[in-house]
């Protein structure tokens, strides 16, 4: 069971289950474990109502990281980072919310909860899925690919950097952002002799902004997944260089990504689109995993990064429904 909606869209879709075709599959942050939802995408009237006491137990003995744990940690991955000479490396962090919590009844009302957030980023991809055992929900507006099959036009984008909507700009968050854009447009040169590349704006995502510099290339349908698998994943949700950061993340996280900062391929008739998961949870009978992470560079500040992480969060803590 699948329902997503598209950015600024106002129907929400699923698949159609003909075993004959593939159009919406989550890749993990790894590349190693995807799941696949067969069948044409399809526009849906109705969400069937789905709750939390139709899944699974989690063990609530979940090595959960509190702020003294991961303030101490982000300080010896910025000794880390000045030690290899980093430019950025993104640690991320998961964060457990038992239902007991939020209401004495412990029922979340999972599709109020998809469509809560929903309405609260019109401007996301917004997705809720319950299959083989794995729930999650997610919104984020972040597109790591969006490719035209009529122009062949393939459009991207470098989204780094975060603060609160009221605060200005540093220069924490300005450097943050500069390596992403530029690995971006390394990889789409080898694909594309123009590419077409945006001044840098602000992002609004809720409560909180990003740096956003867009970009546009005609590239070949032949080349898209290695394109993709280039990209992925960018400086936005790993670091500089690729290999060597995704080997100190293993390090200095204490559980698998699983499919926070993978990506969703979605094809359709006219489109073939790759969203970058983040803003999301993974919900189970007694208790939801909410991912979050930010990009820790030489400037960092520990508290500052710790309170990053718990803003990130409130985009599904504050959307959950409780019935």
């Amino acid at each position: 069971m699948i329902f997503f909606k598209f950015p600024f869209g106002e129907n929400f879709l699923s698949v159609d289950n003909k075993p004959d075709c593939t159009n919406v599959s989550f890749v993990s942050f790894t590349g190693e474990n995807q799941l696949d939802f067969e069948g044409n995408v399809k526009e849906i009237n109705d969400l069937p109502e789905v709750f939390s006491d139709d899944l699974s137990n989690i063990t609530l003995e979940f090595p959960n990281e509190d702020q003294e744990k991961y303030v101490g940690k982000i300080s010896s991955v910025i000794d880390f980072i000045k030690e290899n000479d980093l430019k950025k490396l993104v640690i991320a962090r998961q964060k457990l919310v038992p239902y007991g919590r939020l209401n004495d009844a412990g029922k979340i009302n999972l599709t109020q909860t998809f469509l809560n957030v929903c309405r609260a980023y019109p401007n996301a991809f917004a997705y809720f899925f319950n299959k083989d055992g794995k729930c999650w929900i997610g919104a984020f507006s972040e597109v790591l690919g969006k490719f035209n099959k009529e122009t062949s036009e393939f459009e991207t984008m470098s989204l780094a950097g975060t603060l609160p909507v009221n605060e200005n700009w540093t220069a924490k968050e300005i450097e943050e952002q500069k390596p992403v854009t530029a690995y971006i447009s390394t990889i789409l040169k080898n694909y594309s002799e123009h590419v077409e590349q945006s001044e840098t704006t602000d992002h609004i995502s809720g409560n909180i902004k990003h740096l956003r510099t867009d970009f546009k290339a005609k590239t070949d349908k032949k080349d898209l997944e290695k394109l993709i698998s280039d990209l992925h994943p960018t400086p936005a949700v790993c670091g500089i260089p690729k290999d060597f950061c995704k080997n100190a993340i293993e390090k200095f996280e204490v559980l698998p990504r699983q499919f926070y900062a993978g990506y969703i391929r979605v094809e359709t008739e006219s489109h073939i689109q790759y969203f970058v998961n983040l803003r999301c949870a993974e919900f189970t009978k007694n208790a939801a995993i909410i991912y979050v992470g930010g990009g820790i560079t030489a400037q960092s500040n520990p508290e500052k990064e710790w309170y990053e992480t718990e803003l990130k969060s409130e985009a599904i803590l504050k959307n959950i429904a409780i019935s």
